[in-house]
């Protein structure tokens, strides 16, 4: 009943975006990705990787993120898919919608979006618009609370 809670803190890092740091473009990665700068593009994972994306209070996405494991304490500025687990630390915000398998939201995180379990069971919808009005019934599962209009453009 009361397992040990996997911790992603001592994951492996094998890439680091420094905080004084910006990117323009998308980034694929596989492994560990630790962002403290900031990134204008898509972050995505390899397909099929175990990769983990750790953004840091300091640290800024502005576009959508694929990532199956994420610790995030910064903001992004797009939509979230985490096909196996996302952690919302405190200082965590987050203008688009969390698609996401396993949630874990801290005290003091934002969502201002829609928050949508999927089934760790594949595809996740390429957009928060494939995605009809009814299936999205379930956005405020976990005790988790949101802010601002469920599907935001």
């Amino acid at each position: 009943m009361f397992g040990k809670k996997k911790s992603f803190s001592a994951a492996r890092i094998d890439t680091l975006v420094g905080q004084g740091t910006e990117i323009n473009g998308d980034l694929v990665f596989s492994g560990g990705l630790h962002v403290d700068g900031k990134i204008n593009g898509n972050v995505v994972a390899e397909e099929g990787s175990t990769a983990i994306l750790i953004l840091s209070e300091f640290g800024r996405i502005e576009g959508e993120v694929k990532v199956p494991n994420m610790v995030l304490n910064g903001e992004i500025v797009g939509d979230v898919y985490g096909s196996t687990r996302v952690e919302l630390a405190p200082k965590s915000r987050i203008k688009g919608s969390v698609y996401y398998n396993l949630i874990e939201m801290a005290i003091g995180a934002e969502v201002n979006g829609g928050l949508v379990h999927q089934p760790q069971d594949g595809q996740m919808p390429k957009r928060l618009e494939d995605k009809s009005p009814s299936s999205l019934s379930g956005a405020g599962e976990a005790g988790a609370s949101r802010s601002g209009p469920l599907a935001e453009n």
